[in-house]
C-alpha cells in the first residue's frame, strides 16, 4: 500500500512535510539518549525502576479513585486491594531501586524462558511449514538468554532493565529519523502526481 497525494489531507503526514527535521532532530536526540543510557547502564536501570515505580504509584492512586467512583460495581473491595497494592509496590520500587531492578529482571528472564519454550513447541508443532527451524531456533536463543539472565542473578539486574531501555531508544530514534527523511521526500500538498 503505497501512500498518495490524493488520499492526503493537510493535517496528515503530507501536511507535516515542512517540520521534517523537527522528526529527525527528535531521533538524533532520541539516539544520543540511548547511547548515554548504554554507556550509564546502571543509572538507566535505576531510572527505570523508579519511572516503573511511578507508574505503579500513580496507576494505584487512579484504581483507588475508580474503585470509589464506581462503587456500586461487583468487585469494588477487589479494586480498592488491587490499588492498594500498587501504590505499594510503586513506593517500594521508588523508595529502594536496587531490589525491584532484581524483581523486574527476574520477571523478564522468566518471560524469556516461557517465550522460548513456546516458540519452540510452535516451531515443532508445524514442522511441515519452511523455515520452521529459524523459529526454532530462535526460540532455543530466546530461552538461553533468559536462563542466562537468571543464573546471572542478582548481577544481571544491574544492567538488563538499562540495556533493554537503550535499544528501546536507538530503535525509537532511527524510526523517527527514518519518518522525517520520509516526510522529507514526500511531494508537496496540492502538488500534480
Amino acid at each position: 500500500m503505497s501512500i498518495t497525494t490524493s488520499n492526503l489531507s493537510p493535517s496528515g503526514p503530507a501536511g507535516a512535510r515542512h517540520r521534517w527535521g523537527w522528526f529527525v532532530v527528535l531521533g538524533v536526540l532520541l539516539i544520543a539518549i540511548g547511547i548515554f543510557a548504554w554507556i550509564e547502564v546502571v543509572t538507566a536501570t535505576i531510572a527505570g525502576v523508579i519511572v516503573l515505580g511511578a507508574a505503579l504509584l500513580v496507576g494505584g492512586i487512579f484504581q483507588i479513585i475508580h474503585a470509589f467512583a464506581v462503587r456500586a460495581w461487583s468487585g469494588f473491595f477487589l479494586h480498592v486491594l488491587m490499588g492498594i497494592v500498587y501504590v505499594i509496590g510503586g513506593l517500594l520500587l521508588m523508595n529502594d531501586p536496587l531490589p525491584g531492578a532484581i524483581v523486574v529482571t527476574l520477571f523478564v528472564a522468566i518471560c524469556l524462558v516461557v517465550a522460548g519454550i513456546f516458540r519452540m513447541v510452535l516451531a515443532v508443532r508445524h514442522r511441515e511449514l519452511t523455515g520452521w527451524w529459524l523459529m526454532l531456533f530462535s526460540g532455543l536463543i530466546t530461552l538461553l538468554i533468559g536462563l542466562l539472565i537468571y543464573a546471572s542473578l542478582p548481577w544481571s539486574s544491574l544492567w538488563v532493565i538499562g540495556t533493554l531501555i537503550a535499544v528501546e531508544l536507538v530503535i525509537h530514534g532511527i524510526t523517527w529519523i527514518q519518518f522525517g527523511l520520509m516526510l522529507r521526500r514526500m511531494p508537496q500538498v496540492g502538488a500534480t502526481a
